[in-house]
């Protein structure tokens, strides 16, 4: 197509049709809301899009876009009712799509990956993860394609993985002069699991209240059931430590209303791992936070000042941000979040 010239090119990826399979397809889901915009995207660059999830909530797709639900908003709860849905799915619809996008879960290629082969459809696997196993290794073996954002991520060792955008929706995620922004303001939004180490946060803000540095934090987020006993830990050690009228706790929200969050507070602060590069820390910047990310791919992209390794390093980077209160927003960066959209990211996967 390529070698035939930009319009036939342009014309043989509209005339593709995309299965794409993910968890949730819900605009008010707290943590997968923002998949709904990536399903939009990708649709303006296929003739016909199907899309296969494990729940189905707030959405209104595009007119080439259909949605089938594997059950889970009826609280359907059994995982072999879902495996052999998903299956029948695959089966039945198998006339609707020449390649498969799984987001997230490997355990879609692992069901399906032997169907989808012997269909001889194209599999491409999303995966951003600083962990995984050898049934990631098994679920890539399938695939045509492995896509991650971050370089130390486990499927980034992959000869066949693919870097991409983050995919941030610049035309919801800027800095908005209406919203007040409250000054020496930090902001930690995520799921509230060790994983993402809020309490790494913490301990750095209880360092800073020892030192007499005025500040005031927010933690956005919700526990899984088998982290509520960490995220009371939490709660409990600021409320012991006399952070009970800085640090507030609030419950996840909705993807659309986090960029008034972001826009609200001065400082963003990430403490996951490398290898998973969120995309919160993306959209923070994008609406004029300054970001700190324990990220080593951060650290590539802004530089040593804005990137910590541990309690110690982010209670020193986030002193002089809360007494400078300054924000980081610039054209340099504007370019950066074109190159981070969810329409630059949409379109590299439909190249690929």
């Amino acid at each position: 197509a390529r070698s035939a010239g930009v319009g036939q090119g342009v014309a043989r990826i509209i005339a593709m049709k995309l299965l794409i399979v993910t968890q949730a397809v819900d605009s008010n889901d707290p943590v997968l809301g923002f998949f709904t915009r990536w399903i939009d995207e990708l649709a303006k660059q296929y003739e016909h899009v199907t899309v296969i999830c494990l729940k189905k909530g707030t959405y209104t797709s595009p007119k080439n876009v259909r949605v089938y639900s594997l059950g889970k908003e009826k609280a359907i709860k059994s995982r072999f009712i879902y495996s052999l849905r998903f299956l029948d799915l695959a089966w039945k619809l198998r006339a609707d799509y020449e390649a498969v996008f799984v987001h997230m879960n490997q355990e879609y290629v692992l069901i399906a990956g032997w169907l989808w082969k012997l269909l001889h459809k194209r599999i491409y696997l999303w995966r951003n993860h600083y962990a995984g196993s050898w049934l990631t290794d098994i679920a890539a073996a399938f695939c045509t394609k492995v896509f991650c954002t971050s370089r130390h991520s486990y499927t980034a060792k992959y000869r066949k993985t693919e870097l991409m955008p983050v995919g941030v929706d610049t035309e919801r995620f800027y800095p908005d002069e209406r919203v007040y922004r409250k000054p020496h303001s930090i902001l930690f939004l995520a799921r509230m699991s060790p994983s993402k180490r809020p309490d790494m946060l913490l301990d750095a803000l209880v360092a800073l209240k020892r030192e007499g540095v005025s500040f005031t934090a927010t933690f956005v987020g919700s526990p899984l059931p088998r982290d509520e006993a960490f995220y009371q830990g939490l709660q409990s050690k600021a409320k012991e430590a006399g952070l009970s009228g800085v640090v507030s706790f609030l419950p996840a929200v909705p993807n659309k209303s986090t960029p008034d969050l972001y826009r609200a507070h001065e400082i963003f602060v990430n403490a996951s791992p490398s290898g998973m590069l969120d995309k919160t820390i993306f959209e923070a910047a994008a609406c004029g936070c300054t970001v700190l990310a324990a990220s080593v791919d951060w650290k590539g992209v802004v530089g040593n000042e804005y990137f910590f390794r541990d309690t110690v390093e982010l209670q020193q980077r986030l002193k002089p941000c809360i007494v400078q209160s300054k924000e980081t927003r610039s054209k340099k960066n504007d370019e950066l979040f074109r190159a981070q959209s969810v329409s630059a990211l949409a379109k590299r996967l439909s190249e690929v």
